[in-house]
């Protein structure tokens, strides 16, 4: 009986995802009062604090939405960008939170409050995984992508914010191939965070300790990584045979995760498993993530049968408990 009305509270916020309440309502008033006209300026008077010129901001076609969010493609002074338009946050904090993300410059001076970023013409992760057959993203492409994600994760968590909805859809390809992560509309300080009561994110994705509601750290990324990974080796959709709601409810009390494929690399097989571990405190952070992956991208380049050939090592205090038990039983 507890699972299932722990089951329909899951469906109750994902039902609330859906409807905008009174006060969100009210806020999404007509976004075209912001802006004078296509291609033209953002309204708005005096110097911001992140030193937005906004005489030289040109909006040109939108191109992205979200619930609390329309993007443009723009040009500021002389560059490409997207300009995300953000509805006034409840609290400044909520604002705040983009400012980990690297941008050129921003406008918080009510009404407007947008972000101005670099435009990647690549798209997101996923559009680009989602136009390659299954299992066929080569290894050498696969290590490329997890450790630009890797790299752009541990420099998040090394200010101390935690990004909360990492998934391929928040990842953006540029013309070189080079991923960022992006869309920091969720994100907090580590410090700022607490529980996730009344949250609603991506299920997917989603840590079990998240799902539940409870404290959250820098771990709930790793987990979130670890999906993405089984994204890369797969360019599958994680639970795609279920509703967000059955993944979340089969994540948290039955321990299910994403299948791995049986042609899964040893070596992915094992850091994948330490990712979405269950307990937390058991996921590695991100400078031992890089750490790993780094390792695994110079032995393939120096031996193509890296991956072929890849053990994971045993664990040391387990080895030596089994060298002590078979001894024992060897003198009985």
């Amino acid at each position: 009986m507890k699972n299932l009305n722990w089951f329909k509270q899951i469906a109750h916020n994902a039902k609330l995802e859906r409807r905008l309440s009174l006060g969100e309502y009210k806020r999404a008033v007509s976004w075209s009062k912001y802006l004078v006209s296509s291609g033209a300026e953002i309204k708005g008077e005096g110097e911001e604090e992140w030193g937005a010129d906004m005489s030289q901001l040109f909006i040109g076609n939108k191109f992205a939405s979200g619930r609390h969010s329309r993007i443009y493609r723009g040009v500021y002074k002389d560059r490409d960008v997207a300009i995300k338009i953000i509805s006034q946050p409840e609290e400044d904090s909520e604002f705040g939170c983009f400012s980990g993300e690297a941008f050129f410059a921003a406008c918080k001076k009510a009404p407007v409050y947008c972000i101005i970023t670099e435009y990647l013409a690549g798209g997101s992760l996923r559009a680009y995984l989602h136009q390659q057959e299954p299992y066929s993203l080569p290894i050498n492409l696969v290590l490329k992508f997890a450790i630009d994600i890797a790299r752009g994760m541990q420099y998040l968590h090394s200010q101390g914010v935690l990004h909360r909805d990492l998934k391929s859809e928040n990842l953006l390809l540029g013309e070189d191939m080079c991923v960022k992560v992006a869309d920091f509309g969720i994100s907090c300080l580590e410090s700022q965070c607490g529980s996730a009561k009344g949250f609603t994110g991506t299920y997917r994705w989603m840590a079990p300790e998240m799902i539940k509601g409870k404290a959250q750290t820098k771990k709930v990324d790793v987990y979130s990584f670890g999906i993405v990974l089984w994204e890369l080796l797969t360019s599958l959709t994680p639970f795609d045979n279920m509703t967000p709601e059955q993944a979340a409810f089969a994540v948290c009390q039955k321990n299910a995760r994403p299948p791995l494929p049986s042609a899964c690399p040893a070596a992915f097989h094992h850091l994948i498993n330490q990712c979405w571990a269950s307990n937390p405190r058991k996921r590695p952070d991100f400078n031992k993530i890089i750490t790993t992956l780094e390792s695994f991208e110079k032995s393939f380049e120096q031996e193509p049968d890296f991956f072929s050939t890849y053990k994971p090592r045993k664990h040391p205090t387990i080895c030596r408990f089994f060298h002590k038990w078979t001894s024992a039983r060897g003198s009985a």
